[in-house]
């Protein structure tokens, strides 16, 4: 009896030990992790775990030896299969920028006139004796002495070889290389060619709104009034516009000329809706200039328009509004017929110099 109860005391013993060292029984006291609770993932920086210390008492891992690194040579593997050639991108072809063409038909004309003014008023005006005058106007000896300046200056042409523009609206473009401001440059030059001090304003006033571009425009002049109180002389520089949607006019000083040049004219204001003191001064500027581009090159001009409205003109003595062209010319037209203009006008403004 004493030899089967210590039997099984011995088999208990033995089960024990093989149940600790086999880890299917807990030691009591060791660390045993909790079952981890379900729930959203963390949306916070996440909490580094701490790694356990090493313990020093412990052989340390055998680590691998390096394999020695392969000599290099020139000789090409025979099993190896051939890299392919590398090639270069195909480039994304560039995208062409939408250059306007108009689609209205240009019907080339030459305006002729026998009575110098269009009078769109009841106001009494004699044209005939005003071309016959020389420039009045006096410029200073010093510092500025003329703006040009444009109220509206997306105004543009019909495109031509390289005088190309994207245009949303038609003969108008913010690209000012292609629109009425390259005019302006060109005219600022040519009469600075005759030793005038010219200033050129190349500022968009009719942009993003073309109503109030007047009023825009205004505030420029003042300002560069009040800069340069000797400035006798303020050319509002424009295109004109003749004809439809369908049909444009091309207005040309001579037909077989190469390169033509585009007709110009003076917009002229008055006293009959707003106050404005200068305008009869302004008329006789327009109709003596007028006079001097006519008889060096004939049919350069057509006849001024003597308007209601005065376009800012009583600001000074000599405001002018010089309508160079048509939407039926081209933008080197319009080059042709300012420096026609400044060679015919600009020794007698030279004259007027200190006077």
């Amino acid at each position: 009896m004493r030899f089967k109860i210590l039997s099984v005391v011995l088999l208990t013993v033995s089960f024990t030990l093989l149940g600790l060292a086999s880890g299917a029984i807990p030691v009591l006291g060791a660390d045993v992790p909790a079952a981890a609770e379900s729930g959203p993932l963390p949306t916070g920086s996440p909490t580094a775990v701490p790694t356990p210390a090493a313990d020093p008492s412990a052989a340390p891992e055998p680590t691998a030896s390096p394999a020695p690194a392969a000599e290099p040579s020139d000789v090409p593997d025979p099993t190896a299969e051939p890299e392919p050639e590398p090639t270069a991108e195909p480039e994304e072809p560039a995208e062409e920028e939408a250059y306007w063409t108009p689609e209205a038909e240009v019907l080339t004309t030459t305006i002729t006139w026998t009575d110098p003014i269009k009078n769109s008023t009841s106001l009494a005006v004699d044209g005939a004796s005003l071309i016959q005058e020389s420039p009045a106007i006096c410029l200073p000896a010093e510092g500025p002495q003329i703006l040009i300046i444009h109220t509206h200056a997306t105004e543009a042409y019909t495109p031509d070889g390289s005088d190309r523009y994207p245009s949303d609206v038609g003969y108008r473009t913010m690209d000012t290389d292609q629109s009425v401001v390259r005019v302006g440059e060109a005219l600022a030059q040519a009469l600075r060619g005759w030793g005038l001090n010219v200033i050129h304003d190349e500022g968009i006033y009719d942009w993003p709104s073309y109503n109030g571009s007047y009023a825009q425009s205004e505030a420029a002049i003042r300002a560069h009034l009040e800069q340069d109180p000797g400035i006798a002389m303020v050319i509002d520089l424009h295109r004109d516009a003749l004809g439809t949607d369908e049909t444009v006019y091309r207005t040309v000083a001579d037909r077989e000329a190469d390169p033509a040049a585009a007709q110009i004219m003076f917009v002229v204001g008055t006293d009959v809706n707003l106050t404005h003191p200068n305008w009869r001064d302004n008329l006789a500027l327009a109709m003596s200039l007028q006079g001097l581009a006519e008889a060096k090159y004939p049919h350069l001009t057509r006849p001024t328009l003597l308007s209601t409205y005065r376009y800012n003109q009583q600001l000074t003595a000599g405001s002018l509004i010089l309508e160079v062209g048509t939407t039926g010319n081209t933008l080197q037209e319009a080059i042709t017929a300012v420096e026609q203009f400044a060679d015919a006008v600009g020794p007698a403004l030279a004259a007027r110099v200190g006077a």
